[in-house]
């Protein structure tokens, strides 16, 4: 059954500027928070610390007995948060490496079957990667050891330990920040009054009040960001959200993006039309400025005009898509959407303004918020094998010709616009089960 509640991120802002000696004492904990990170990344973010990320209490001990808290004077209300934000950080680097290792091995045409299997079966099971990097025996429980036995029965051991231990040394690598924009707050270290937040700081028994635009108030952690030059800073709240049931929402739909209009469903119906204009101008824009970014370097020309306009033209684009992906939820009414997963940005192309233009296609975020979307109003999402999806006809299966954007079948004779014939293959290969959920 689908979640009842779904958690979500809202944001709470100042509405005086911040003190200088108030934003000063925040950015003193803002630069131990990040302090403390990079000492975790640096201790614990190597293979020999392999063994200690799950669950993570004996990185707190250690942490404890360093010393660091002391040396710092920093609350343990922010130390330890510091030290587990570290801990994620470093166990979601792990998951990235792992996963492009897993890439590797798939593409390598040198490996047999089986050998692609032992070397699966090692990263996923975390104490078997981890006696590999480290060079040591695997000793797992009885039933997993002898599964690991058989599966190393079968290949040459030593060639694909080293094989492992050299692509995790050739694609992770060890965080570092210098950006101390804010720091996780604790309940314990923060009180809702008086139409704004009083937040602990590093002096004993004493907190700063910061005046709030609203009135609300929550019991979670938080996410304190500072902007100093603005004098405001911004809480970042995750809250549970109620998922919404619509008992009319009872279509399957299958739904193809485009660069030029933001998705088309299977019957022909189009939303994002206008798209394909705020992505020219976005990636026109980030063209010439590029350009003229590089050919001032030397002077170290500035970067404020660029960021504002680079935030407006942005924001712009995503409160149109948005809107539409909305539109599109109230009109279709689905209880059911089909989609292929996108293909991986490729390089080259016929011309560079053709490059940008697909680099800057925002497909990440549509994809991301019709996601978040349909998680909140208990719609089901579902992604299709995509292989050759363009190219067969959607009425009878032949392979068609696409031509100027239109899709003709030569054996059916079916024409219809290229978007819909892929969005009506979608919700067939969909429907008929093969997906990739």
């Amino acid at each position: 059954m689908p979640p009842d509640r779904v958690c979500r991120t809202v944001h709470q802002y100042s509405k005086e500027p911040v003190s200088d000696e108030d934003m000063q004492k925040l950015q003193e904990i803002a630069a131990d928070y990040i302090r403390v990170k990079n000492y975790v990344y640096a201790r614990f973010g190597g293979t020999g610390s392999l063994s200690k990320l799950y669950p993570g209490y004996t990185v707190q001990n250690e942490m404890t007995q360093s010393g660091l808290r002391k040396t710092l004077e920093m609350p343990s209300v922010y130390f330890y948060l510091a030290v587990f934000d570290a801990l994620r950080d470093i166990k979601s680097q792990w998951t990235k490496t792992k996963t492009r290792i897993l890439k590797q091995i798939s593409r390598n045409v040198n490996f047999t079957e089986e050998e692609k299997h032992y070397l699966r079966f090692l990263l996923k099971i975390h104490d078997a990667f981890t006696a590999v990097l480290n060079q040591t025996e695997i000793n797992l429980p009885q039933t997993v050891q002898k599964t690991c036995d058989d599966l190393a029965s079968q290949v040459n051991v030593e060639k694909l330990h080293r094989y492992l231990c050299r692509q995790t040394r050739k694609f992770h690598v060890r965080l570092y920040t210098d950006a101390a924009e804010g720091f996780s707050v604790s309940e314990r270290a923060y009180r809702y009054d008086d139409h704004g937040i009083y937040i602990a700081v590093k002096e004993k028994r004493k907190r700063i009040f910061i005046p709030l635009t609203d009135n609300n108030r929550y019991q979670c952690q938080i996410y304190l960001r500072l902007y100093p030059k603005q004098k405001k800073v911004c809480l970042h709240v995750p809250i549970r959200v109620t998922v919404k049931h619509h008992p009319d929402y009872t279509k399957q739909t299958g739904i193809a993006f485009g660069i030029h209009t933001m998705l088309t469903t299977d019957e022909g119906h189009c939303y994002g039309k206008e798209l394909g204009k705020y992505q020219t101008e976005y990636a026109d824009w980030i063209r010439m400025q590029t350009g003229i970014y590089n050919k001032n370097r030397s002077s170290n020309p500035g970067r404020k005009k660029y960021s504002a306009k680079k935030s407006r033209l942005t924001g712009q684009m995503h409160s149109y898509m948005n809107c539409e992906l909305n539109k599109f939820l109230q009109e279709e009414k689905p209880q059911i959407i089909y989609i292929v997963r996108l293909p991986e940005p490729k390089t080259g192309g016929v011309s560079p303004t053709i490059n940008y233009s697909v680099s800057m296609w925002q497909r990440g975020y549509i994809r991301r918020r019709l996601l978040d979307k349909c998680e909140e109003q208990s719609i089901k999402l579902v992604e299709v094998m995509g292989k050759d999806i363009s190219r067969e006809c959607s009425c009878c299966g032949a392979a068609g010709v696409r031509k100027s954007g239109v899709f003709v079948c030569p054996s059916c004779g079916y024409t219809v616009e290229e978007k819909t014939n892929t969005a009506g293959n979608i919700k067939k290969r969909g429907m008929e089960g093969k997906t990739l959920n």
